[in-house]
Formats: structure tokens, sequence, C-alpha cells
């Protein structure tokens, strides 16, 4: 019994570690597609200009995506379940 609970108790910390490095694997993904694609876009800029470019093109890019999440979340009340998720799938891809 003691050693169920001991080994439980060393599985926990594992799991949450696993789970947490998932989620900032995939947050540094979407930046990374952030950064691609603000680099095609700045294409033969350079120095300052290309900074501030990138800036704003990155910052802009955010701000749109939550936006979107606010305008979907409002046409989405009253949706659960697989009908919102599926409903703002759609949704964020069209805007």
């Amino acid at each position: 019994m003691k050693t169920a609970f001991a080994a439980v108790m060393i599985a926990i910390p594992l799991c949450i570690s696993a789970m947490t490095a998932s989620a900032e694997e995939k947050a540094a993904a979407t930046q990374q597609n952030k950064m691609a694609s603000c680099n095609k876009e700045a294409g033969d800029k350079k120095g300052d200009e290309r900074k501030a470019f990138m800036k704003e093109c990155l910052t802009d890019k955010q701000a749109r995506q939550q936006d979107k999440m606010k305008s979907c979340n409002k046409e989405a009340e009253g949706k659960k379940g697989d009908e919102r998720k599926a409903f703002m799938s759609e949704c964020l891809k069209k805007q």
C-alpha cells in the first residue's frame, strides 16, 4: 500500500511537468509561426526599419487574434461542448 502511494506521489509531478512542457512547446511553435510570417513580409528591409516593422507586425498579429477570439466568443453564446468547439474553430479560421 505504501509503495503504491509513493509511486503515485512520484508520478503526479512528472505528469504535470509533461503537460506544462507540451503547452510551452505549442506556444513556442505559434510564436515561431508568427516570426516566420512577419519575416517573409519584411522582405528587403534592414536595420532599424526592419526592427520597427517586425515589432509592429508581431504586435498587430497578436491583437488581431485577440479580437477574433472576442468576436467569436460573442457569436458562440449558447453553444456548448462539441458544437461550440466546432463553431469556434470555423469562426477563427474564416476571419
